[in-house]
Parts: C-alpha cells; sequence; structure tokens
C-alpha cells in the first residue's frame, strides 16, 4: 500500500482527489491539509511514501513546503501538482528533489502514475512540460511567434509583472515593488500567459528579446 499525505488548498479539489486515490487499491491517503506550513509536519508524523504537494498554498511561499518535507521527511518522494505550466518552475522544483511535476488539468489520467512512479524511485514529469522542454532545447515554440497581437491586450499592471518576470524578479519582490500580494502577482501571471499562449518564463524572455522589450542575450 502506498501511504499518501495530500496538501491543496482547494477544499473540493482535495476531497475528490482524496476519494480518487483511495479508490486505487494500492494507495491511502493517510492525512490531507490545506495549509502549506502545516504539510512537512504531517509528513514527520505520518511518514508517508509519496507527498502529493500543490505549488502555491497559503501559510508560506512557493515551493517553501516541497524544502521543509525534504527536510523533515527526507524518505517521502515529492508529487507537485500545479497549474503552472511554467519550465522554470518545473527545473527549481526537480532541483529541490521533486520527483514527479503534474498538472492540475491533467491530474487524474496522470497523477496515479505519477505516484507510482515517485514510489518506485523514479521520475515523472506531466506530458505537456515534456513537450514544453523538448521545444525549448530545440529552441522553438509553437505560441510565441502569434503572442504579440494578444499581448497588446495586457493591462498596464499585467505590463508590468511581465517586464519584472523577464528581469528575473521572483514573485514576492513583484509584489513589494508593486505593492500587491503574492498571490495577485500570479494571478496576473497567470493572465498573462492565457491572453499571449507563452507559458514558461523562457518564452516570455525570448518573445521580449525579440520585441525589443529587453536587448540580446550577451
Amino acid at each position: 500500500m502506498i501511504r499518501v499525505v495530500l496538501a491543496d488548498d482547494h477544499a473540493v479539489l482535495r476531497a475528490g482527489l482524496r476519494a480518487f486515490l483511495d479508490a486505487q487499491g494500492d494507495m491511502q491517503v493517510v492525512a490531507d491539509s490545506g495549509d502549506g506550513a502545516e504539510v512537512g509536519r504531517l509528513a514527520a508524523l505520518h511518514r508517508p511514501d509519496v507527498v502529493v504537494l500543490d505549488i502555491s498554498m497559503p501559510g508560506n511561499e512557493r515551493l517553501a513546503a516541497l524544502r521543509d518535507v525534504g527536510l523533515r521527511c527526507p524518505a517521502s518522494r515529492v508529487v507537485m501538482l500545479t497549474m503552472h505550466e511554467d519550465e522554470a518552475l518545473l527545473r527549481e522544483a526537480l532541483r529541490l528533489g521533486a520527483a514527479g511535476y503534474v498538472l492540475k488539468k491533467s491530474a487524474e489520467s496522470e497523477l496515479v502514475t505519477a505516484i507510482r512512479a515517485a514510489h518506485r524511485g523514479d521520475a515523472f514529469i506531466d506530458a505537456t512540460m515534456t513537450r514544453l522542454m523538448i521545444d525549448t532545447l530545440h529552441g522553438r515554440s509553437s505560441t510565441a511567434d502569434g503572442a504579440q497581437a494578444t499581448a497588446e491586450r495586457l493591462t498596464a499592471r499585467e505590463a508590468d509583472v511581465f517586464r519584472m518576470v523577464v528581469d528575473g524578479h521572483a514573485n514576492r519582490e513583484i509584489a513589494a515593488a508593486l505593492f500587491i500580494s503574492v498571490k495577485t502577482v500570479e494571478t496576473h501571471k497567470l493572465h498573462i500567459a492565457e491572453k499571449t499562449g507563452l507559458r514558461s518564463r523562457v518564452e516570455w524572455v525570448r518573445y521580449a528579446r525579440r520585441h525589443g522589450i529587453i536587448g540580446p542575450a550577451v
């Protein structure tokens, strides 16, 4: 039996995923939480085989819970569950020890596979993110060329967030500079991605260089 701790701040989604995972036959959700600051404590208490962890949760900054689980219960494998199709975020999660990265839009179809892979010591990356990484390696983006028209629809605040992301600022830095919350920054980034079709910071930077928003790489 694969023992799982489930962490997501959306109560309805969390309840649905708990029922779904418990129905698999080889999995048992031993605890769940909607508070990012509590996840590490639950991992230390229950010693699960796998922690399914939403990237953005109240109680701590993004990816802090991943670090906390790694410190408190290093034997537990972590599968990140997120709506963010962000290659830079994926790389950072993997660098911090995540064993899986699953997008919420494909959660039911791929989450079980990711948990089983993590339990046996393998890694799992959502197919959408794998394609994005391959496109980056080949120096192409299927969406970047058509982004200019929709980029013009960005609000002034979204444009500010776009420029600061491209300049390499973290969400907390952007929030402080613009006098908004980190959650609001993440919402602006989601809207930018929806309007432009640019899903990763790599694509945002490539677009910004192409259109003179920032200078070329040196």
